[in-house]
């Protein structure tokens, strides 16, 4: 009840004080020109001709009914009309409140229709379906993620459930059975581990950037690069860098990141006796750099969706210690800073992708 009363309180508020407005004005006008009006019929009556009978002296003025009677009528026509006149303006208004109190989570297709003339209130069906669009879109990916990911987590967990229990099941069971055990265990406990590390990562990149330092490209990608030769030689991929200074702006552990999934990206991705290579170069107002890896052939198009989350393009490219986060990683952090991310099937095989970072945070 107390719900009902309040909206029942705010509801003509708007609408009250146009129609105070509209009528007051009109009002006020007309009160104007009365008394204009009146101290002209005044002044004239001074200016009586000479030879002209003088008015009868009285105690006080006459009252004249007549102009009374118009301002009362004018007063009731002027708030009559205030009133239609504001309710007539904010019915667009109320339209696109109802609608937008009407869409929820589960409906987020609706869209405002509102037709008319181009002015303030279409503009503001036009942004608000924009947003009601950004919204829709927002919440099917993060429902396809959380799907995805709840797969994804469920599945080491399950093949971890099950060893365990043919194991402790196996009546025979030895230490080096146990002890194998254990260590596949482990082996599923490191990929749900680096899963988390890297759901936390997009998580990350997706809140936005709360530091922006200088970084230097260069110096970054040389760091990621020591750390990955192992896993090259390990796997007969060959990393070449031509590294040129590439100062920019940015936060230091998401670009690192960056970075690092895109070399890892490259160098899992690829073919025995393959390659990566990898260059950064400066512009007048980017910082770029560009990965590109020898490989299975990429259909065109699959490059999109090799940004998407869990996704991964023909099941040559599918690797068991793979989580299919990598590039949707690197997209979430190129968007949170601003920076350009451009990638290209390569006609031999393998992918090309450079990324575009400013030299200057932009406001």
């Amino acid at each position: 009840m107390k719900t009902v009363l309040s909206r029942l309180r705010r509801r003509p508020i708007l609408r009250v004080q146009l129609t105070l407005l509209y009528s007051g004005l009109v009002l006020g006008l007309l009160a104007a020109v009365l008394l204009a009006t009146d101290l002209l019929h005044g002044h004239s009556a001074q200016r009586a001709p000479v030879g002209a009978p003088a008015a009868p002296a009285t105690g006080g003025r006459a009252f004249d009914a007549g102009p009374a009677v118009i301002g009362l009528v004018a007063a009731v026509i002027a708030l009559a009309g205030a009133w239609w006149l504001a309710g007539r303006f904010l019915r667009p208004l109320r339209a696109i409140t109802t609608t937008a109190q009407e869409i929820s989570a589960t409906n987020l297709d609706r869209r405002l229709d509102l037709t008319g003339p181009a002015d303030e209130l279409t503009d503001l069906s036009r942004t608000l379906n924009d947003l009601f669009g950004r919204l829709q879109a927002a919440f099917d990916a993060q429902r396809h993620f959380v799907a995805n990911a709840s797969h994804e987590l469920r599945t080491p967990l399950a093949g971890q459930r099950t060893l365990l229990q043919v194991a402790l099941a196996d009546p025979a069971a030895d230490t080096a059975s146990l002890r194998a055990a254990c260590e596949e265990a482990l082996q599923l406990g490191d990929q749900q581990e680096r899963l988390i590390e890297a759901l936390l990562t997009l998580a990350t990149g997706e809140r936005g950037v709360e530091r922006w330092d200088p970084i230097d490209l260069a110096e970054i990608t040389q760091g990621v690069i020591s750390g990955h030769r192992r896993e090259g030689d390990r796997r007969g991929v060959r990393i070449d860098a031509a590294l040129a200074p590439a100062p920019a702006v940015g936060d230091p552990r998401l670009v690192t990141s960056l970075i690092a999934n895109l070399l890892d990206n490259a160098v899992r991705h690829n073919v025995a006796g393959g390659r990566v290579t990898v260059s950064t170069t400066s512009s007048a107002e980017h910082a770029h750099i560009a990965i590109s890896n020898t490989g299975p052939p990429v259909p065109h198009q699959d490059l999109e969706r090799l940004f998407q989350p869990f996704h991964q393009a023909g099941t040559e490219r599918v690797h068991r210690d793979g989580h299919g986060l990598g590039l949707a990683i690197v997209l979430a952090i190129a968007e949170a800073h601003g920076a350009g991310l451009s990638p290209h099937a390569r006609a031999e095989g393998g992918l090309i992708v450079e990324v575009s970072f400013w030299r200057k945070r932009k406001p």
